[in-house]
């Protein structure tokens, strides 16, 4: 079985002898993709971020409601940060508030893809008239903002952390069946899915076993594409108060809530916003790395 983007990479990697194992297209991408500076320090940021995430709570120095001063007071030995507008520590509230928007956008980009790719998967491989009709669904999700399509039903169910997932990842999913539903067409007309389809192998088998592998790398790009806009779309909407509810802590709701005393005390809203920065930064740079790799671009510099 071949892929249409090894040529991008080389000639498979072979070891001497008859029985030779070719080394998977997905691993010669990432050890490509390691040769470059902007991945490096992607992957190294993105981990401080999400180590920051985990173990924050634990080096903060005061509970992330308790009151360290009076409010929007200066940094100080007590408060390092400062105080936010209710006389809380912003130091502590940003080590215990990136929980969320990390796991919230890992899982709202997860549960698109997975949604995205199936009906990718299932639109590449049926009739025109069933390809038609999911991708003309597609496109009806497609022209619904994600903000005012998120909104609309938080605001009839409520704010809750799972919804706000949930909605998140439906609006990714439109995107991402357009990406994926490219390759999948693509990849099914290569000969080893069409000797699969005239052995009479199941076509849940064929997209499984035959076809899903061999679109993994687009996928891996679009994945960190769907990550940034996740984090955008979470911190957008707890910023709006439609995410995170007070009093947790939370970066996107962090700039909301202090963003009165910006003047007065700036890193109240600055440390959240160089957060939630950083981890999309991280991100950007892992994602054009992977797609320069697979794209062969810098394959002679490694730059």
């Amino acid at each position: 079985m071949t892929s249409g983007l090894a040529p991008v990479l080389g000639e498979a990697q072979r070891a001497p002898g008859a029985g030779f194992k070719p080394v998977p297209l997905w691993m010669r991408i990432l050890r490509g993709s390691l040769h470059l500076w902007r991945v490096r320090i992607g992957l190294t940021l993105a981990a401080l971020v999400v180590l920051l995430a985990l173990i924050g709570p634990a080096l903060a120095p005061h509970s992330a409601s308790a009151f360290a001063g009076i409010p929007f007071a200066g940094p100080s030995a007590q408060a390092p940060l400062g105080t936010d507008a209710l006389g809380r520590d912003v130091l502590s509230r940003v080590l215990d508030g990136g929980r969320t928007v990390v796991w919230m956008s890992l899982a709202a980009a997860s549960f698109g893809m997975v949604l995205g790719t199936f009906f990718a998967l299932v639109a590449g491989s049926s009739r025109p008239l069933v390809d038609d009709a999911i991708m003309r669904m597609m496109d009806v999700l497609l022209a619904l903002p994600v903000i005012i399509f998120t909104i609309l039903f938080i605001s009839l169910l409520g704010p809750k952390d799972w919804l706000v997932v949930l909605l998140v990842g439906i609006a990714h999913t439109p995107q991402v069946a357009r990406t994926a539903r490219g390759v999948t067409v693509e990849v099914m007309q290569r000969d080893f899915v069409r000797a699969a389809q005239a052995l009479g192998v199941a076509r849940r088998q064929i997209l499984i076993g035959e076809v899903l592998p061999n679109i993994i790398t687009p996928l891996a790009v679009e994945f960190g594409l769907r990550i940034v806009w996740s984090i955008a779309a979470i911190a957008a909407l707890s910023f709006l108060g439609y995410g995170i509810q007070p009093p947790a802590a939370d970066w996107g709701l962090m700039i909301n809530e202090n963003r009165t005393g910006l003047a007065t005390q700036p890193w109240a809203v600055i440390a959240p916003v160089l957060c939630i920065a950083a981890f999309a930064f991280a991100v950007n740079l892992v994602t054009e790395g992977l797609a320069r790799t697979v794209a062969g671009v810098d394959r002679s510099t490694r730059s």
